[in-house]
């Protein structure tokens, strides 16, 4: 226990680097994923296509291996290119590499969500908007789009919490975040269980958090919503 209260504050500030990684990373998906669900949703069969691939191979290959591949063999690529141009030699940061990697991971998931999202609002919404006079943005921003978030909430909030519990493989790039510092207190002082059971509480708090405000976000959208009786 001493040693656990010892190091807390390292801990904390890699908690604090975790949820750096994971709020900058769902940015990242929740962009990407609107884009590649506008892509798929195209007339325009070349973007329907790369889309279905990118998800496609995104959602094929592991996590941890997309994120070797990237800090790795992107900093190769770089060495090359920086070779090639003779600029000076450019160091990739972890920590860039960790949130263009997952964010880029998880947009393929809500590409799918948000597919689905739109796709479950009436096409006659937006007919509706239209007629009343907006515009093709507006009758997006103030039809189709609250109406979409109510079909894609319970898929983005399960979206970030396995994005969030995923931000433990930036560790694998030696970004200081709470599972590489318990890692490290762990065998400095020949404890690894209790520091590893301390991360597990702090990714069960900030999962139990994040339960909460999701619940509320449900129940506010979902506001003059009847569920259908079973």
């Amino acid at each position: 226990m001493d040693a656990l209260i010892e190091y807390s504050p390292s801990l904390l500030a890699g908690a604090w680097v975790t949820l750096k990684v994971a709020i900058l990373s769902l940015i990242l998906a929740v962009c990407t994923g609107l884009l590649g669900a506008a892509c798929k949703l195209s007339r325009l069969a070349p973007l329907r296509w790369w889309t279905a691939l990118y998800t496609t191979v995104v959602r094929g290959v592991p996590d941890l291996v997309m994120m070797l591949l990237v800090f790795y063999g992107g900093q190769v690529l770089i060495n090359q290119v920086s070779d090639y141009l003779e600029w000076e030699m450019i160091e990739l940061n972890a920590f860039a590499a960790g949130v263009l990697t997952i964010g880029f991971i998880f947009g393929a998931y809500f590409t799918e969500t948000f597919r689905g999202a739109f796709q479950a609002v009436p096409a006659g919404q937006m007919e509706a908007g239209r007629a009343y006079g907006m515009s093709g943005w507006q009758a997006f921003w103030r039809v189709l789009f609250p109406q979409m978030l109510r079909y894609a909430l319970p898929g983005m909030g399960n979206n970030w919490l396995v994005l969030l519990k995923s931000t433990a493989i930036v560790s694998m790039i030696g970004l200081s975040d709470m599972t590489w510092l318990a890692d490290q207190a762990g065998r400095s002082t020949h404890q690894p269980f209790t520091f590893y059971l301390a991360v597990c509480v702090l990714y069960l708090a900030m999962t139990s958090v994040s339960n909460a405000v999701l619940q509320r976000l449900e129940r506010r959208y979902n506001v003059g919503v009847r569920e259908a009786n079973v």
